[in-house]
């Protein structure tokens, strides 16, 4: 296999409009027809449509430019170039870890290619209680296949490795089904370090397909720059207040950029979205600004088999089951998907529980080493609301309480995982819990997860898909942002990102992302005059 050129390097050489914040030295005010805040799947998709379309557009990315020559499959350098608060970002009590990217190509640069088209059991919900009528399989099939198209979003075929062929196995032996995900690579090395960037630029991020074709077609991009503050006369926003920030990416370099369009797309994430209209105290008569904040609550379950796993060689993700994420009434008891997580030291180490002797013999057992994931589906139980974002000191936080309703689905979830792993012949199972231990049997297991306190920091919960906060409704009673994702209250803003999303979608929600907002930005280049776009192609 050959390594695929460089993208980033080529375009820079080609002569890009791009600009790092941290080597500005004056103030600067920019005009476009469109400014978007975020370059991640939402903005990287917006970015393209709207260039192709033949308006001035600009990106604003607080992360830094980086590419394959900057990946160098390590740990303690991705973390702290790559993502939000260096993979440590928490919520407010700190009991639940939330993986999310800081980067040009945001959480796709760094996330797992894991591909899957919103199901449509959650279209169905949101047609009923939202009243989002066109969100139906039918009207967003080509949208999702057009970006399917335009990502190499396919089925993967190499065979599963070892890590996550156990997950195949111990469901097998129990009658479980499971199926195999589809990935968005072209000439995957199937290295398995996609989450610290792809070194081969195999990985069909924003990074290498919409930000440089967006590059390519006129757009401006803005790197290491913070979006502060919307400026709001009467029903429209005026400008966008930026700070450009110093070399480390974090504190402010005392430059400031005045960024003014016809039009502003936000789309930096579920946490970043709603902050930023809450530090421009955007309209939110009923309050709903933040709130039904999203997080797939992820539990795990580690196992340690005689033979080696290797769980950080091969596809990351390529196995998972839905067997549990249907449990009768989507607003019943709370369902789960199950999936096989890549396995490094270094997020390894600090994700398991416990201290001292006991994590340092889990530890050395790292190669024997096996870990499933569940991620919860909330938002449709009534006693699943979410969490809800707010600021503190200018920056956001957010509250994330968990009912006995997700603490039902924890428990389940933890039960289900341990009987797989046994199933797949472990030696033994440690639900990742401040109390568990390593169990022996199913039987022990078993009874061990039914007597564990579930209280927050004693279960270790970890999420790394973020959505809602901005929910879509057509009602300004049930949601901030229109069907069209135009925000209420506010003529030229739009949101293009996961916060959209009014409840969890149970999926890993990339291509959700992709598809919805692909068709949002048709729609806007179209109200906005842009020239009709040729359906985006592989560069």
């Amino acid at each position: 296999m050959s390594l695929i050129p460089d993208p980033i390097a080529a375009g820079l050489a080609a002569g890009w409009q791009v600009s790092d914040g941290a080597r500005l030295s004056a103030d600067q005010t920019l005009e476009a027809d469109v400014v978007i805040v975020g370059s991640g799947a939402g903005g990287g998709v917006s970015a393209e449509i709207l260039a192709l379309s033949g308006l001035k557009v600009i990106i604003v990315e607080e992360g830094a430019l980086k590419s394959s020559r900057d990946f160098k499959m390590r740990e303690a350098e991705a973390y702290p170039s790559l993502y939000q608060e260096s993979a440590a970002r928490k919520t407010r009590d700190k009991s639940i870890t939330i993986l999310q990217g800081r980067t040009v190509g945001g959480s796709t640069t760094v996330n797992w290619t894991s591909s899957f088209r919103t199901p449509d059991s959650t279209l169905r919900y949101w047609n009923q209680h939202f009243g989002l009528s066109d969100y139906t399989p039918e009207a967003l099939a080509p949208w999702f296949g057009m970006m399917e198209q335009r990502l190499h979003i396919s089925d993967w075929p190499t065979p599963p490795n070892e890590n996550n062929d156990l997950l195949r196995r111990g469901a097998a032996a129990l009658g479980i089904p499971t199926a195999l995900i589809r990935r968005n690579v072209n000439g995957c090395w199937n290295l398995g370090y996609c989450g610290m960037g792809c070194p081969t630029n195999a990985k069909q991020s924003m990074l290498v397909t919409t930000i440089p074709s967006a590059l390519r077609h006129g757009a401006r991009l803005l790197t290491r720059v913070r979006a502060e503050r919307l400026v709001i006369r009467n029903d429209r926003v005026t400008e966008l207040a930026c700070v450009a920030l110093a070399e480390d990416g974090l504190s402010p370099n005392g430059q400031r950029l005045t960024l003014r369009a016809r039009h502003f797309v936000l789309a930096g994430g579920a946490i970043n979205t709603p902050a930023l209209l809450l530090r421009s105290t955007a309209p939110d008569p009923h309050g709903l600004l933040g709130k039904r904040t999203f997080l797939h609550p992820t539990v795990i379950s580690a196992a340690v088999f005689a033979q080696r796993v290797d769980g950080y060689v091969g596809a990351p993700q390529t196995v998972y089951s839905d067997h549990f994420l249907h449990t009768g009434r989507i607003d019943g008891p709370i369902g789960y998907k199950l999936e096989a997580p890549p396995l490094h030291p270094l997020l390894f180490s600090t994700t398991m529980a416990g201290f001292g002797a006991q994590h340092a013999r889990m530890m050395q057992q790292f190669p024997h080493v096996h870990a499933l994931l569940a991620l919860l589906r909330d938002g449709f139980h009534p006693e699943a609301p979410g969490g809800s974002v707010a600021l503190a000191h200018g920056a956001p936080v957010l509250d994330y309480p968990f009912s006995a309703a997700l603490w039902d689905g924890v428990r389940r979830a933890l039960l289900s995982m341990a009987e797989i792993q046994f199933a797949a012949g472990a030696r033994s199972v440690t639900p990742v819990h401040e109390r568990a231990a390593a169990y022996g049997s199913w039987a022990q297991a078993r009874a061990a997860i039914n007597a564990l306190p579930l209280k927050p920091l004693q279960t270790r919960v970890v999420s790394a898909h973020v959505m809602g906060g901005c929910g879509m409704a057509d009602d300004d009673r049930l949601g901030v942002t229109s069907a069209r994702g135009r925000y209420h209250g506010l003529t030229n803003l739009s949101v293009h990102d996961g916060s959209l999303f009014p409840t969890a979608i149970g999926a890993n929600p990339q291509l959700s992302i992709y598809g919805i907002v692909a068709r949002l930005a048709s729609g806007l280049a179209q109200e906005l005059g842009g020239r009709p776009a040729a359906r985006p192609t592989a560069a």
